[in-house]
């Protein structure tokens, strides 16, 4: 199942989702016809295991996303766990899914380097591993799939310190919350944030590597951080939309003022509906749904025994990197509604219609 040679970085803005549903189609066909197998379609089990519950993506986007593909491919069986931040209870996951015959593990760790054990343990067996969103630190992946990580710190940056500078406050302090230690993707949004931040000679006052991407330790290590740099602090860069929830927490119950600007990712419901608010200035958009459907699609051609390709790779794992685009209270409406990722009636509840008529969106 190759991959036309543009599908391996798609770029774009709001049209990204648009743009890579076109590219993965060009490979449906083939993979749909070589697993068809009967009146009732082709068969076969793909385990697909995810890392959390508290980022709110997983549960909303990549696993109804990715099931409704599968369902359109052919008559197979999900089998889906969620590890809830649990390194061992995903390893314990793994295991009773290749115990139940999964043919294909699609997984996006809770730890990268503890998850090598369970390509090993897949591999053992010949059973393909498709590193989901996050990549594994090692073992024989078959494909990766997920977004251009660096970028995501770059766009949160750059829309951090422009911020900054039109309010005239490059000269204050800022705190840095940024993801879990165990998640590779962390380390890839730090170092494209650093590389804007340093650049721009922003004062860091201090930075933490929040475990678990828990909001609450962000919040509780934010807190510490008000009570020793209070007024000095004019910023909030925090790597996603969880992270800046307990920020924003934290500097509510402060009675923060002037208000700091905050940055965010993942473009979940309450960030966006916090942007509106002025609490949060931006986050990150990621059009989940072809990340979701081409990881579905690949699953399904390593289930027939299909060669995968794409013309990135990483570490010589086939590799596909979608573009993630910045979103600020003035592109609400040409990204996540343009995109349908959420509407104006899931934004503008009752709580938020004043702010919703202020940055110029329609009522329905």
């Amino acid at each position: 199942m190759p991959l036309p040679a543009s599908a391996g970085r798609v770029v774009g803005r709001a049209g990204a989702a648009l743009i890579a549903i076109a590219l993965t189609g060009a490979a449906i066909t083939g993979c749909a016809a070589a697993g068809t197998d009967g009146e009732n379609g082709a068969q076969g089990t793909v385990a697909l295991l995810l890392p959390d519950a508290k980022t709110a993506r997983y549960e909303t986007f990549d696993r109804p996303f990715f099931e409704q593909r599968i369902a359109q491919l052919g008559d197979y069986k999900v089998l889906y766990t969620n590890a809830d931040q649990d390194a061992a209870k995903q390893q314990q996951q793994a295991e009773s899914a290749l115990a139940a015959g999964a043919g294909v593990l699609v997984l996006d760790p809770v730890d990268v380097g503890a998850a090598v054990t369970i390509v090993a343990a897949a591999n053992a067996q010949d059973v393909p591993v498709v590193s989901y969103d996050r990549l594994v630190a090692g073992g024989d992946i078959a494909y990766y799939v997920s977004f251009d990580n660096e970028k995501v710190g770059q766009l949160q940056a750059s829309a951090f310190v422009d911020a900054l500078t039109e309010r005239g406050q490059l000269a204050g302090g800022i705190l840095m919350v940024n993801g879990s230690p165990t998640d590779s993707n962390a380390t890839s949004f730090a170092e494209g944030a650093h590389g804007v931040i340093d650049a721009a000679g922003l004062r860091i006052l201090a930075e933490y590597a929040t475990p678990d991407w828990s909001p609450d330790k962000a919040q509780e290590w934010v807190t510490g951080q008000i009570s020793q740099y209070g007024p000095d602090i004019v910023g909030v860069y925090a790597a996603n939309d969880g992270t800046a929830s307990g920020a924003v927490s934290a500097l509510k119950a402060a009675n923060v003022t002037p208000w700091p600007v905050v940055t965010g990712q993942d473009a979940e419901l309450s960030a966006i509906q916090r942007i509106l608010t002025g609490d949060q200035h931006m986050t990150v958009y990621k059009a989940i749904k072809p990340q979701a459907e081409l990881a579905a699609e690949v699953a399904v051609a390593l289930l027939h025994g299909e060669e995968v390709t794409a013309p990135l790779e990483i570490d010589g794992t086939p590799t596909t990197l979608l573009d993630p685009v910045a979103v600020t209270v003035d592109d609400i409406l040409s990204t996540v509604v343009a995109d349908g990722f959420w509407t104006i009636a899931d934004i503008c509840t009752p709580a938020y219609r004043a702010a919703c008529t202020a940055a110029g969106l329609p009522a329905e």
